[in-house]
């Protein structure tokens, strides 16, 4: 989701946004400040399952990338939306 801070999301669910695009972006963002909001919406586990999604996901997408294996429909920039409602 592109404009995420200006949707009608959870405060929570752009939480865990944020932390996706700062573990992607800019990990040095990742102070103290940061984890003390991250955690009045996430324990502990959460935010180990995402940081370690996140870094998995983004891993395995540079993978395929550099393997060159891209689907036959590929369209450079485009985005899929999710087909359901998120669970955070």
């Amino acid at each position: 989701m592109r404009e995420y801070e200006k949707s009608d999301l959870s405060e929570r669910e752009k939480m865990a946004l944020r932390f996706a695009d700062i573990i992607l972006t800019d990990p040095q963002k990742l102070d103290e400040a940061f984890f003390t909001r991250l955690k009045e919406h996430f324990t502990e586990e959460q935010i180990i399952d995402m940081g370690m999604g996140v870094g998995f996901l983004h891993g395995t997408q540079r993978f395929i990338e550099s393997m060159g294996i891209v689907p036959e429909i590929y369209d450079e920039g485009a985005y899929c939306e999710l087909p359901f409602e998120s669970r955070l």
